[in-house]
């Protein structure tokens, strides 16, 4: 198995299209045409997970944080990046990020906070904007639903809980060749009228160049007339942040403690508490204060997230108890949701759960 295969299995978790535009996700570093030896899981690739690497025989370390940032324009070892970035390729070992593109996935890793504090019927905080397109095409009525079939086959018509979801029309079709054209239906030099569908259908915009192909590919005419549109609609199912609920309240004493134990917090950080029940709970893995008022707006009774500054707790206003656990607390299970993914499509390669804490952070 080449690396490249294990990218393209992480790349189906996660796109990296929906990665944050500020973001560095993918391969870092390495060939992503060398021969697989095993598989290191980490939320971070410090210089003793690329040592702990080696010694596993992991030629692939798949890293939530990217290593590699902003820019590097010397890599001497002067610091702790640099010097990952030299053992690794020194060592033949290559790093990929996923981070922003699965903290915006659907399954990825608000899912895992939401499914660790068992909240349920849970929904996207901030959905995407921009990232669904429409595909119209027009195709000979008795092609219509082969058509169809070979789009849904490849991820179009997705929407939510449902799939193979289309519009069609009918209407008549004309188009008149010329000399050079090799028409499937009429004859060279003169128009012909067909009786046609319109079709209309919605993909996720990372599918782009595999629905175009697919349509080339399936469709009767020696030229394909179609138009793509991006929408402004919302992507429900993919976008920062979670919100779920308990069938059944905490009190706010309680929901902290949780948090605790649940997260190994050693301190949590909280705004004033309002002496209400905790029913719905906003989570935002990693550094979530942009997402306050949109925990807010949503209903959240309590907003779970990390890295919230001083001025950031008055936002809070006397409607929500907001909570910062930490930043590798909150994203901590993550490692757990990529190695059962990986284990999952690949069984006959290692796929290894670091055992070196990389939280930076230590409480007195």
């Amino acid at each position: 198995m080449k690396i490249q295969e294990v990218l393209n299995h992480l790349q189906t978790l996660a796109p990296l299209p929906y990665a944050e535009d500020f973001d560095n996700t993918g391969l870092l570093v390495g060939d992503a045409q060398a021969a697989l030896t095993g598989i290191l899981v980490t939320l971070d690739t410090l210089e003793a997970v690329v040592d702990e690497a080696i010694t596993k025989d992991c030629n692939l370390i798949v890293s939530f944080h990217p290593i590699i940032f902003s820019g590097l324009k010397k890599i001497t070892g002067r610091t702790y990046v640099e010097r990952v970035v030299q053992k690794a390729i020194k060592h033949d070992i290559a790093i990929y990020a996923i981070h922003t593109a699965l903290d915006n996935d659907w399954n990825g890793v608000n899912a895992k906070i939401c499914e660790k504090l068992q909240l349920k019927n849970r929904r996207i905080l901030l959905p995407k904007q921009r990232h669904i397109q429409k595909l119209t095409t027009y195709v000979p009525t008795d092609h219509a639903s082969a058509l169809k079939e070979a789009l849904f086959a490849v991820g179009a018509g997705s929407i939510g809980n449902y799939d193979h979801c289309s519009f069609s029309s009918e209407g008549i079709g004309s188009f008149r060749g010329n000399e050079a054209a090799n028409p499937t239906i009429g004859k060279k030099g003169k128009t012909h009228y067909e009786p046609e569908q319109q079709i209309g259908i919605t993909f996720p915009k990372h599918l782009q160049k595999n629905i175009i192909n697919t349509l080339k590919q399936a469709h009767p005419y020696e030229e394909v007339a179609y138009e793509i549109v991006t929408l402004e609609n919302t992507h429900q199912h993919m976008g920062m942040g979670m919100i779920g609920y308990w069938d059944e309240g905490l009190s706010e004493t309680k929901f902290l403690e949780l948090l605790k134990d649940t997260f190994h917090c050693g301190c949590i950080k909280h705004s004033k508490l309002l002496n209400k029940p905790i029913t719905a709970v906003a989570v935002l893995g990693g550094s979530g204060s942009f997402a306050i008022d949109a925990a807010k707006a949503a209903g959240a009774d309590a907003f779970v997230t990390a890295d919230l500054k001083y001025h950031d707790y008055f936002k809070a206003e006397g409607s929500i108890l907001l909570a910062d656990i930490g930043h590798y607390e909150s994203e901590q299970f993550t490692k757990e949701l990529l190695v059962d993914a990986l284990k999952e499509k690949i069984t006959n390669f290692a796929v290894v759960l670091s055992q070196i804490n990389t939280n930076p952070i230590t409480c007195f």
